[in-house]
């Protein structure tokens, strides 16, 4: 999507993926400053976490102290999930970012300022802070309930603060409005495969927030240990670790299941800050804390080793598009075709020519209409197949899975036009895809 223009991208927009067009747009401006390259992609996600971290510290020292700050940052640092959302160019770690960034601001709108204009600014902050949020994930603006029992307890104690936190939320919320309404009408299309929840998913959703059962155990252990520190502190923070969840679970009992663990992450900061604030609370000295920290961060070890491990992040699909690229290349002559069976959530075309080097072009046989012509995520293909081939002698064939017959993954009447002019030569197997190479009848084989 970075790719496409932003004429293409709104376009696109009104149609699917409504509710991450910010981050589309986001990442269209980046790429058009620093390229496309690997770590061009990931840095916005490496910096988001890295600020995440810092904010983590900043929001633990003010609730709980500055031990139980630094504990707090250092535990999210080194969580698997951490590791694993830093690496992946998409929005969630941005999202996490921001939904720390709005707990931050609401302590500091509600602990206020000595002049009105200054607490204005401060409500202010927060509000657009919730926009952001709400453009980037609708599902993040959870938070806003998760933030009200603190704002109430807040407003009962010292009469002020509960309209700000209203209108500060009420304006985000409009902000976000269209993204709502859209969103709403594609959400059937693009979550159609998401399975409703049943009781155990609950329980199932912990382990997969942090990337390991056994750090999601140590960190609700930790947490639990902060019932005795701040009242307030550890309230907002409770609220905001459990509450989207089970927003998530309830809201996925209807014609469209919301249940993924991607759209919680946020709630991970929140976590640690518990987590800091009850580990620094039962240990007794500095020292005794950097050594269960240290404990934590070697337990986890093998679990920040799997989630570096080649293809993690596309499980079950785990497409080695690279791969697929250097064997085209390793083969491919000026003139050569190209067949990739596309279909969510396969995209095997935009992964394969993202590695593809500079002058390797196939032309893809059965295109019509590119799917940024289209304004969709797919493209248009050829009507009647048969008349869409050019006389190349060699077409590639990129499928998914393990296929030793690539004809029999695409998509029958192509299949039956490739077969009346040419025959497979040869396949290779990837993890995740497979790639073939037809020639022609007549004899043309493929040279070397």
């Amino acid at each position: 999507m970075s790719r496409r223009s932003p004429r293409e991208i709104w376009a696109l927009l009104h149609h699917v993926d409504a509710v991450h067009g910010t981050y589309y747009f986001l990442m269209h401006s980046w790429t058009a400053v620093f390229g496309d390259s690997h770590l061009s992609l990931r840095m916005p996600t490496v910096l988001a976490v890295t600020a995440t971290a810092a904010l983590v510290t900043v929001t633990g020292r003010r609730l709980f102290g500055p031990r139980a700050g630094l504990c707090a940052g250092t535990l999210f640092a080194v969580l698997p999930a951490t590791s694993r959302f830093a690496q992946e160019a998409r929005s969630y770690a941005l999202v996490m970012l921001f939904a720390t960034l709005a707990t931050f601001l609401l302590i500091r709108a509600m602990d206020g300022a000595r002049r009105p204009l200054g607490r204005a600014a401060r409500w202010a902050a927060y509000g657009g802070c919730l926009a952001v949020l709400g453009l980037l994930h609708l599902i993040a603006l959870t938070i806003v309930l998760c933030h009200a029992p603190a704002v109430v307890l807040r407003a009962r104690r010292e009469g002020r603060g509960l309209w700000p936190f209203l209108v500060a939320g009420s304006a985000a919320a409009v902000c976000a409005l269209p993204v709502v309404l859209l969103g709403r009408s594609q959400a059937s299309r693009q979550l159609f495969w998401v399975p409703e929840p049943d009781a155990w998913g609950l329980a199932e959703i912990w382990p997969q927030l942090f990337a390991s059962a056994l750090c999601a155990g140590l960190v609700i252990a930790l947490a639990a240990l902060a019932r005795r520190e701040g009242r307030e502190g550890v309230l907002l923070c409770a609220a905001v670790a459990v509450v989207p969840p089970l927003v998530l679970w309830a809201a996925s009992h209807g014609a469209v299941s919301y249940f993924r663990y991607q759209y919680a992450l946020f709630t991970v900061p929140a976590w640690a800050l518990l987590a800091g604030a009850g580990l620094a609370g039962a240990t007794r000295s500095r020292r005794a804390a950097v050594a269960v920290l240290a404990l934590v961060a070697v337990l986890v070890l093998p679990d920040q080793r799997r989630v570096r491990s080649p293809f993690e992040h596309d499980v079950p699909h785990a497409a080695d598009y690279a791969g697929a690229a250097r064997t085209i290349e390793k083969y491919y002559r000026p003139g050569d075709g190209v067949v990739y069976v596309r279909g969510a959530p396969w995209m095997l075309d935009q992964g394969v020519r993202y590695y593809l080097k500079p002058g390797v072009e196939p032309r893809e046989v059965f295109l019509a209409r590119s799917a940024a012509d289209n304004d969709e995520l797919f493209p248009l293909y050829c009507p009647r197949p048969v008349r869409c081939l050019a006389g190349e002698s060699r077409i590639w064939v990129v499928v998914p899975g393990d296929a030793p017959d690539v004809l029999g993954a695409v998509p029958k009447e192509q299949a039956a036009a490739l077969r009346l002019r040419y025959t497979a030569y040869g396949t290779e197997s990837l993890s995740g895809l497979t790639v073939g190479l037809l020639v022609d009848k007549k004899g043309q084989g493929p040279g070397r």
